[in-house]
């Protein structure tokens, strides 16, 4: 229980400590780590009764991070580049609806492919942003 209450508090305050860029990043990171749990129990036993449970709560969870930064988008200063990320929310958003109510994997498979590719450009892009000694992205995640 101790190491439980140490793992939320660190993770609360690397929330609380991270930069814009690298909130965007966590989300990231939590929509994928979301896809992974319902990827995997896609392959459990069909008798395993928590199996479509497990589906829905995790591509649920998912969804609600993706509007999330779908919702911080700045169309004001990311011009076109915040739109097109708008489509491609609303595209991963539609695809894992589909994969929710169908039970089906490959829209799932197919989300977290091209969100970790988002991802990792995301994160490239900090560390370059890093390492000239910018200090903040502003809203075009």
């Amino acid at each position: 229980m101790v190491a439980q209450d140490y793992a939320r508090t660190y993770r609360a305050n690397s929330v609380l400590t991270a930069s814009p860029g690298q909130l965007v990043l966590m989300l990231y990171d939590g929509a994928l780590r979301c896809l992974a749990i319902s990827r995997d129990a896609f392959s459990r036993p069909p008798e395993d009764v928590r199996r479509i449970e497990v589906i829905n709560t995790q591509l649920i969870k998912a969804q609600n991070i993706l509007r999330e930064l779908q919702g911080t988008l700045n169309h004001d200063a990311g011009g076109e580049f915040a739109k097109t990320m708008e489509r491609l929310y609303d595209y991963y958003l539609r695809r894992l609806t589909e994969a929710n109510l169908r039970k089906q994997v490959e829209p799932v498979i197919e989300v977290e492919r091209l969100l970790r590719e988002v991802r990792d450009a995301w994160a490239e892009m900090l560390r370059k942003q890093d390492s000239t000694g910018s200090d903040s992205v502003r809203g075009v995640a």
